[in-house]
């Protein structure tokens, strides 16, 4: 095992920082980090900006010029091997005559999947791996996901009372959480290739779904919405229709789709799960486009489906510090648990203020 010196985590926790500068805009291609040394100092450094654009080795190569040779990288993820938008990162690195790379964790794409690694020892040059690898996996666990279990990483996303209420039984809603949370909100949309909901919450709320924080570096790129609507009820005077970006609304069985179609959206006919669409279907063909997090923002019926169905990766509840009583709609409508033992426990990742509400995240445990 590779023993790491106190200035190589100095450099990967850098790198890794970097990397997270693509959190809005590289999506779908991972978001990746570089730092080129060279006799102790930093002479490069560069990050994957948005799909397309150059990675973050050749930015960081560029910034280096011929400091790069007899240098060491510090990569958070693998160096690509293979052709896509882009010329292979590998290839760069080999022509500008690095002396070392340390790279945080192997890339499970199966397109390169120690591809990278492999032509670097055939060049001659020395790779360390595994520096702070937990770190660039938790960075990408999106893309992780997608890659190697054909379905993106789902997030969902609760506002709700310190009792756990998220409407009044009128269905008033509006405000439970403070600007704060809202805007926190936007920057979680903003990382998401995709936000999901049901057709209840737009019969209930009209959402937008899109995102209206100006101050992320984003792109122009809005998340895809997606709308499971069964029965194809998606009325044509949906406010997100009008709205920058794209929407796909997924049925299932026959039904007429031009109206629809001529108002923006796309139409996914699905097989059907009882009496819904079924989900696991939405979500692989999520996958196959490329799409690494879905953030479901939805009512208590498609939320409690999808934790029923263990669709669910991660939970982020904003709660209020207040209370809403008893007459009021909870987080989730899961009828098939009707036993403590049919509880899921959670494990609790990261609690803060935000504004005055508290963000819980949380991992299910199935």
């Amino acid at each position: 095992m590779v023993a790491f010196s106190e200035a190589d985590c100095a450099h990967m926790a850098r790198a890794l920082q970097l990397a997270t500068r693509g959190q809005y805009s590289a999506h779908p291609n991972p978001m990746v980090g570089c730092v080129i040394v060279k006799e102790g100092r930093s002479v490069g450094e560069g990050w994957h900006e948005r799909a397309g654009e150059p990675h973050a080795e050749i930015n960081a190569l560029a910034a280096a010029g011929d400091n790069a040779k007899g240098a060491t990288a510090y990569v958070t993820l693998e160096p690509c091997a293979h052709h896509g938008k882009t010329r292979p990162c590998v290839e760069a690195l080999i022509a500008s005559g690095i002396g070392k790379v340390v790279v945080a964790m192997a890339d499970p794409f199966d397109q390169v999947a120690g591809r990278g690694i492999d032509a670097l020892h055939a060049a001659g040059i020395a790779v360390d791996t595994g520096l702070m690898a937990a770190s660039a996996e938790s960075l990408n666990e999106g893309f992780i996901c997608r890659v190697t279990h054909g379905r993106p990483f789902v997030r969902l996303k609760v506002a709700a009372s310190i009792d756990g209420a998220i409407a009044m039984k009128s269905g008033e809603s509006q405000w439970i959480t403070a600007p704060e949370a809202r805007e926190d909100v936007q920057r979680l949309r903003a990382r998401s290739g995709a936000v999901m909901t049901g057709i209840g919450t737009v019969f209930a709320d009209d959402p937008s779904l899109n995102v209206r924080t100006s101050g992320l570096n984003t792109g122009g790129l809005q998340p895809l919405r997606v709308v499971l609507d069964s029965r194809l009820r998606m009325p044509v005077t949906a406010r997100m229709l009008a709205l920058p970006g794209a929407t796909l609304v997924c049925c299932s069985g026959d039904h007429d789709i031009s109206p629809l179609q001529d108002a923006g959206a796309e139409v996914l006919s699905c097989v059907a799960k009882g009496r819904t669409v079924d989900v696991g279907a939405v979500l692989n063909e999520l996958a196959r486009r490329d799409i690494n997090d879905v953030l479901v923002e939805a009512g208590p019926a498609v939320s409690g489906f999808m934790l029923q169905e263990e669709f669910v990766d991660e939970l982020v509840i904003y709660q209020a510090p207040h209370i809403m009583g008893s007459e009021t709609s909870r987080m989730f409508r899961t009828s098939s648990w009707s036993a403590l033992a049919d509880r899921k426990p959670l494990e609790i990742r990261d609690v803060r203020r935000i504004g005055s509400d508290t963000r819980i995240t949380a991992r299910v445990q199935y």
